[in-house]
């Protein structure tokens, strides 16, 4: 009974982490018949990447075929492929930023309709192999769960170290903003001084080659 409680205990903790964590993504893609759909992520550096996508039927005699790139932030491609109605890519991402997955239809499909993709889209802790970590440490029930749990906190530490970074760093570019902002405000009021005083010398002037004053 208390193993049993132990468990669901462990289960109910474990779903908890998993929905706080937003590591998977299940898209259905429509593509029109000429253009490009992009979908894309901020994904931290140094995080696993997997991701399926199939081309559904429309029950049609004609199967067509569609091309697929991804890209870093920096412009880099990691994945391309062309004639395809299904495939997969996996990577470990390099830096910090978007990245962008892209589907376009063939171009001699002739069909002329639109095409729906399927893309299952996976990162970090939900691109891990559980089945694969329990069979090589032989191990299952609540050690397995455990081990998720466990690696469910170290997501959550690392989300919260980046986000905190990014804190940091939007509060210095913020500061450096209020900043300019600052000195611009006393540049403009300067400049204004500076012109109502030539302004007023200018009268001045005027005033007194007229005999005014």
């Amino acid at each position: 009974m208390g193993k049993m409680m132990l468990l669901l205990s462990t289960l109910g903790i474990s779903l908890c982490l998993f929905s706080i964590i937003p590591s998977a993504l299940g898209i259905w893609l429509t593509l029109p018949s000429s253009g490009t759909k992009c979908v894309s992520e901020e994904i931290q550096s140094n995080v696993v990447v997997l991701a399926d996508y199939v081309v559904i039927p429309d029950g049609s005699s004609v199967h067509p075929t569609i091309g697929a790139k991804v890209t870093s932030p920096y412009g880099n491609n990691l994945y391309y492929k062309e004639n395809a109605t299904h495939g997969n890519f996996a990577f470990t991402t390099q830096e910090t930023g978007n990245y962008l997955a892209c589907f376009w239809v063939d171009p001699y499909y002739l069909g002329g309709k639109e095409i729906s993709v399927s893309l299952d889209w996976k990162t970090g802790i939900a691109a891990k192999d559980w089945d694969s970590v329990a069979r090589k440490e032989k191990i299952e029930g609540v050690e397995l769960e455990l081990r998720k749990l466990e690696g469910a906190v170290e997501a959550i530490h690392e989300n919260l170290l980046y986000l905190k970074g990014r804190e940091a760093e939007m509060r210095v570019v913020s500061e450096r903003t209020n900043a300019r902002v600052a000195w611009f405000s006393i540049m403009s009021l300067g400049i204004c001084i500076g012109v109502s005083g030539l302004q007023l010398w200018h009268l001045k002037r005027f005033f007194q080659k007229k005999k005014l004053i």
